[in-house]
């Protein structure tokens, strides 16, 4: 595809880098703008699935992309994964429900701690001092960010807390996950907007969702939904892409540039909050923010340390890239 445009390596690079983290960021915004709105979480992520699997579906039928027929054993393997995505998804929307934009980062600061724990608990891996350091590093920007706020919502710090735990725990399903489709990241994607948006359907029955947007459409009529409709139909759009940008990254780029890019997303995602949502930074904010990045680029810089020593990492891998060069490492080893 790079070589189609005319690109070399090192800009298909920048180019795949620069277009994650700009739809990222347009994502968690315009996310933030819908649920302003009008309060649904739970509905505007059933809208941006919806959305999501009908692009798909159109990529298949213009020859795009080639989308699995749904299977029964392939979706019961997943649906650990499933279940992991859904709730994960969920927490994530009710965080931003409650924060504001340039705290998301903060709130969910704590997803590289929980990650090394599970490696160590659920795979046995151990971690080296500097992880060690970083998650350490990570924390301390964690509490700093959530003691300093005078008006924090706690409960909006609980959802972003939940939302670490279960993207941590992403990283472990997804591992044993792509086995179930024969290693292919985009039938991961086709089947996990598919089955998360049949499981989150009964969710906007049981959350009360259903009966607050019938209650509204009787008072104010269906004028009442423009704006959270046409911003369901933008994140709809962005999930996709999202996803896309995700697949494209992962596939042309280390993990470690991966990493990278996040950390200066939640740098963008800050200066974004302050300026378009008027966020006020505070210096505890700040401070906390600073110390979760510069425990992410720790953990990188010791990870790469790592991989230089052609030793196995202590990170679970998080993409299949990652699991093929722990094989070929093993292998060279051999």
């Amino acid at each position: 595809m790079a070589a189609n445009l005319g690109l070399n390596e090192r800009q298909a690079v920048i180019l795949t880098v620069g277009f994650y983290m700009v739809t990222a960021l347009i994502m968690v915004s315009v996310n933030k703008w819908a649920l302003n709105t009008f309060e649904a979480p739970w509905t505007l992520l059933w809208l941006q699935m919806a959305i999501a699997v009908g692009l798909l579906k159109a990529t298949h039928h213009s020859g795009l992309l080639k989308m699995p027929e749904i299977k029964a054993d392939v979706s019961k393997a997943l649906l650990p994964l499933i279940a992991i995505n859904v709730i994960g998804l969920g927490v994530n929307t009710l965080c931003l429900v409650y924060v504001d934009t340039s705290f998301y980062q903060i709130a969910r600061g704590l997803v590289l701690p929980f990650t090394v724990i599970f490696a160590y608990t659920l795979l046995g891996q151990p971690s080296s001092g500097l992880v060690i350091a970083a998650c350490f590093t990570v924390f301390c920007g964690f509490y700093t960010g959530v003691t300093s706020e005078l008006n924090v919502s706690q409960i909006g710090v609980i959802f972003g807390v939940i939302s670490s735990i279960t993207t941590s725990l992403h990283a472990i399903v997804i591992k044993k996950s792509l086995g179930a489709v024969n290693n292919s990241s985009i039938d991961l994607v086709y089947y996990n907007n598919v089955l998360s948006l049949v499981a989150t359907t009964p969710i906007i029955f049981l959350s009360g969702e259903s009966a607050t947007i019938s209650e509204t459409l009787a008072a104010e009529g269906f004028e009442a939904f423009h704006s959270f409709l046409f911003a369901a139909f933008i994140t709809g759009i962005f999930g996709f892409l999202i996803n896309l940008a995700g697949f494209m990254q992962i596939s042309k780029t280390s993990p470690t540039t991966h990493m990278i890019s996040g950390a200066v997303r939640g740098v963008l995602q800050t200066l974004l909050g302050h300026f378009a949502f008027k966020d006020v930074i505070t210096s505890g904010r700040l401070i906390g923010i600073v110390l979760i990045l510069s425990g992410s680029a720790l953990y990188t810089y010791a990870k790469d340390k790592e991989m230089r020593a052609s030793t196995k990492p202590t990170y679970i891998p998080m993409t299949q890239q990652d699991v093929d060069e722990d094989d070929k490492r093993s292998k060279s080893r051999d």
